[in-house]
């Protein structure tokens, strides 16, 4: 294979991961407004520093090259200290990545590749994560997971049980809080193969 083909393809996987930084920098500017919200950090591999694998990407996996990591998604944990608004966080979250994209600001993000974890203040325990249907309850296949829905807005994901590390990145990734205000931009942490070094992958 081609080095170039190899090149192109880490190159793109990079820009993945800023894409959903700058995603993750939209969504908070977008959900600090609401008093309720407490923290804000990026967790998974978005917030990490990127490191190289076997992909699922055939021609590579057949042979054997390894690339960065992809990121499917960009997970935000949120620190909320009350449920009552999280159609309106929804909507917020929504349209902030809408408007991000339209004015040229953003990357095009769609809203369901942002999943927002749901984490209790003082106690760290996750209570579930922002639905992105835009009615509560959708009456969709997710929505009879038992308990999704008994608070509007909070879904629950089928079998999931989070691990005890969630939140690990949330001591580097922490990208606000209410007592402190913006902290960092998603766009400062650590880069691929660099935990030390700022991203440096810019528009």
């Amino acid at each position: 294979m081609k080095r170039t083909r190899i090149e192109e393809q880490n190159c793109r996987l990079l820009r993945l991961q800023h894409d959903f930084r700058q995603a993750a920098d939209i969504v908070t500017d977008a959900l600090i407004s609401f008093e309720e919200v407490e923290a804000i950090a990026v967790i998974g591999s978005v917030a990490k520093s990127l490191w190289k694998e076997i992909p699922r990407f055939r021609e590579f996996r057949s042979a054997g090259i390894e690339l960065w990591h992809e990121c499917k998604d960009l997970d935000l944990a949120v620190w909320i200290s009350s449920q009552h608004r999280l159609g309106a966080l929804r909507r917020a979250k929504d349209e902030a990545l809408r408007n991000g994209y339209e004015s040229g600001k953003g990357p095009s993000t769609a809203n369901h590749q942002v999943e927002i974890f749901l984490i209790e203040p003082g106690t760290d325990r996750y209570l579930g994560r922002l639905c992105s249907f835009s009615s509560c309850p959708k009456d969709k296949p997710e929505c009879h997971v038992p308990g999704c829905g008994t608070v509007l807005f909070n879904k629950r994901v089928d079998g999931f049980i989070p691990h005890a590390d969630l939140l690990a990145s949330a001591a580097f990734a922490t990208l606000y809080r209410r007592n402190a205000g913006r902290l960092r931009s998603a766009l400062d942490l650590p880069e691929a193969g660099d935990p030390n070094r700022s991203s440096q992958v810019r528009r």
